[in-house]
């Protein structure tokens, strides 16, 4: 038997991957972290499918419920927020079952970073403005971050910031990252982005403090850049007419219109 890790998406139950609704669909047991994913989400399993919350489990814990589930013969699906690749705590789980060779799959979800750009109806990389997006947090009691890396040193390079697990600390991100990106650069927060209590918070970041509600603490997400809802920026060259590239050469004569029905 396999267990298939899967990204839930932001929290939208609509916005999960094909592949990641079918497995869903086809476990026996699901074990997922009930803090972050709806009970929406919960209902793409079969009726017949056991529900674990592993909020209140260790990893100890979490990896004994799907030993127990291999030797039932169950399928097994285990359920994080956004997408596997960051903040999911998926590498040590992985690590401790190849550890007892049992076989596992990653299926990708939606990023919360996406979602919270999507909600602001805005692209994080703009021509001349932004062409990098760095996904960072501040430290917590989980996990501390690494020498250098910094909201200071990545504020440096100009690139747009989404900063997650860091809503707690905002007035020290403000702080941190404002002498490298100017007190009008503009600033956002994502609170719950996809679910049904939404909402968006926008200012610069000498505003943006007193634009949040003092109650948002935790599943939010602080986006810093010039790109964010930028206006002033230059068409790219990927659909100037003149920019020559494999499947539309600049010096070809287009044939639409030209076509016999």
């Amino acid at each position: 038997m396999t267990v298939h890790f899967i990204g839930a998406g932001p929290g939208a139950p609509d916005l999960l991957t094909l592949r990641g609704r079918n497995l869903i669909a086809q476990c026996d047991l699901c074990l997922y972290a009930g803090s972050l994913v709806p009970d929406e989400i919960l209902a793409h399993c079969p009726p017949h499918a056991q529900k674990i919350n592993t909020a209140p489990l260790n990893l100890e814990e979490i990896i004994k419920e799907i030993k127990v589930g291999i030797e039932n013969g169950a399928s097994i699906v285990r359920l994080h927020s956004g997408d596997l690749s960051v903040w999911s705590a998926m590498g040590e789980q992985l690590r401790m079952l190849r550890l007892e060779g049992i076989p596992y799959t990653v299926t990708p979800g939606v990023p919360s970073f996406a979602a919270a750009a999507a909600a602001l109806e805005t692209e994080l990389t703009l021509p001349g403005v932004a062409q990098s997006v760095v996904l960072t947090r501040t430290s917590g009691r989980a996990s501390k971050m690494p020498k250098g890396e910094t909201l200071e040193n990545f504020a440096k390079t100009g690139a747009t910031l989404a900063i997650h697990l860091s809503i707690q600390v905002l007035e020290e991100v403000v702080e941190q990252v404002t002498p490298h990106f100017g007190s009008k650069c503009p600033c956002a927060v994502i609170f719950r982005a996809t679910w049904p209590e939404q909402k968006i918070f926008r200012g610069t970041l000498d505003t943006i403090i007193n634009a949040v509600d003092p109650d948002i603490e935790r599943t939010a997400l602080i986006l810093v850049g010039n790109a964010i809802g930028s206006e002033n920026f230059e068409n790219s060259r990927l659909y100037a007419g003149d920019y020559d590239r494999r499947y539309r050469p600049a010096n070809a004569r287009s044939s639409i219109g030209n076509e016999k029905a």
